[in-house]
């Protein structure tokens, strides 16, 4: 039978009741931690959980439990840090304030059947991982130097990427989809109306991967003799009990890795860092193909948000990104790979271009850029040595008392001329914000223990992740909010 749903107002109210039953005489003494944990769930409504997944729900057999204390449930146990769903539901029979917190009356919670049945619901592809688990063996990819970026892909696969994604409809449902509308509604909703996501009609959007270890190693089961022959390695096909993931380099460690590449979009005008739109990714993808593909799903997603920025690092130097985010509108911030050589020699009439896409004089000095002219798409340089109307060159290239003029065209190489010149104070202030990415990732790493828990599968590592994202929410709420919980819950 479908469940009994109950309002924001109905919870909180139960909560001071039952707060009241087990904590006597209005006293509720807690600790800090306890009052910043009740004050985030008081705030947080999910009261719309059920309505979101009513299509998931049959209306025979046994009464369902409200999703929505399911999904509290679940972020209470990502809040205080519990990374096993067996042991939250032992902390849950122990731990009378957990209960409430949740929406459970005390000596009445669900069980570990229950929750994985919830997260099935959350899920809509008829298998936990995308992939099939027989599938042949992978080479390991080539590793890099330490603290050294990946090279960029080869520009062409890049190209080629987007014209297939383009040729394709953007309206594919992914299995994820149930979470994201979750995470849309009920968080991402808010922290906008809030204003905690900066201007949504002007959003500037900081994007990086980070690896995601899911094993020590690859967990896969022979099914040939390749070994006992002597054939080592084998290319020949395998059981893997996590076929979605493949091995990927982590250059900040330093080191191999198995699991997933986690590639997130942050808005870079929050103050607390907060992410938009999570993606999981195969390890061995690189940050180019994986921006590539979360923009163009980001963009049919989240039709109401106007993206105006897009901050990346030197990882996305390729061509085809400015192109395509020149298509759309979106101003490029993007750090140049000292690796990519490709417009060295660059040249313009006579004038050589710096490989960051500035004018070079004859003099070898750097031409002085006079602003960007947005109805053409192209921007101004004058001579270096034109002093207040006065050339001081000893052998000017042009007659005119203003010195020689170039213009660079936006559309002719986004790369090496893009709306924002590199080195500008526009530029060094729009992008000193890419660090924000890197914020939010450690406290999904570090903050929530990310890879503390034990999944086999995609699709809870994937319900893990997107718990995190809206716990990072709840954590910006708290912060913002003025709310003397304790004076409401102790008042007679």
């Amino acid at each position: 039978m479908l469940p009994i749903v109950r309002s924001h107002e109905q919870y909180q109210s139960f909560v001071q009741q039952q707060l009241r039953i087990h904590y006597g005489n209005g006293t509720l003494l807690f600790v800090a931690k306890d009052w910043s944990l009740v004050k985030k769930f008081w705030m947080t409504d999910l009261s719309h959980t059920f309505r979101l997944l009513k299509g998931a729900f049959s209306s025979r057999g046994p009464r369902s439990i409200d999703p929505a204390d399911l999904l509290r449930s679940y972020l209470l146990m990502l809040q205080v840090g519990e990374p096993s769903i067996t042991e939250w539901v032992n902390q849950l029979r122990r731990c009378p304030l957990y209960a409430i917190l949740s929406g459970f009356e005390y000596g009445q919670t669900p069980g570990v059947g229950t929750f994985y049945d919830f997260f099935g619901r959350l899920w809509s592809h008829g298998s936990v991982n995308l992939s099939p688990r027989l599938r042949l063996n992978r080479k390991k990819i080539k590793g890099g130097k330490k603290g050294e970026k990946a090279p960029t892909k080869a520009y062409s696969k890049i190209a080629n990427l987007i014209a297939q994604l383009q040729k394709r409809s953007s309206a594919k449902a992914q299995p994820f989809d149930i979470l994201l509308n979750l995470f849309q509604h009920q968080f991402l909703a808010v922290s906008a109306k809030n204003g905690l996501l900066g201007n949504v009609h002007a959003l500037s959007i900081a994007s990086d991967g980070m690896p995601l270890q899911t094993a020590t190693q690859v967990r896969s089961r022979r099914l040939c003799n390749c070994r006992e022959l002597g054939v080592v390695p084998c290319r020949c096909y395998r059981i893997y009990s996590q076929p979605d993931c493949d091995m990927g380099w982590d250059s900040y460690r330093n080191k191999y890795f198995f699991g997933y590449h986690l590639y997130t979009f942050v808005a870079s005008d929050s103050p607390y860092d907060l992410p938009l739109y999570p993606r999981l990714q195969r390890a061995s993808r690189h940050d180019a193909t994986s921006f590539v593909v979360s923009a163009r799903e980001f963009a049919h997603r989240f039709p109401d948000y106007i993206w105006d920025k897009a901050i990346l690092d030197a990882a996305h130097d390729a061509l085809p990104i400015y192109q395509y985010l020149h298509s759309r509108n979106v101003k490029p911030f993007i750090d140049l790979n000292p690796r990519s050589t490709g417009n060295k020699g660059v040249r313009k009439d006579d004038i050589t271009i710096s490989p960051a896409g500035i004018p070079i004089c004859k003099k070898g000095l750097m031409m002085r850029s006079r602003g960007y002219e947005r109805a053409r798409g192209r921007r101004k340089y004058s001579c270096p040595l034109v002093d207040k109307g006065v050339v001081t060159c000893d052998t000017p290239c042009s007659d005119s008392p203003y010195g020689r003029c170039v213009h660079t065209y936006t559309k002719h190489n986004p790369r090496l001329f893009p709306p924002v010149a590199r080195n500008s104070n526009e530029w060094n202030d729009v992008y000193k914000r890419r660090t924000t990415c890197e914020r939010s990732n450690k406290r999904a790493k570090e903050d929530f223990l990310l890879e503390a828990a034990k999944h086999r599968s995609t699709m809870m590592w994937t319900v893990r992740i997107y718990g995190i994202t809206m716990c990072q929410h709840m954590d910006a709420w708290f912060q913002e909010s003025t709310l003397d919980l304790s004076s409401l819950l102790l008042s007679a």
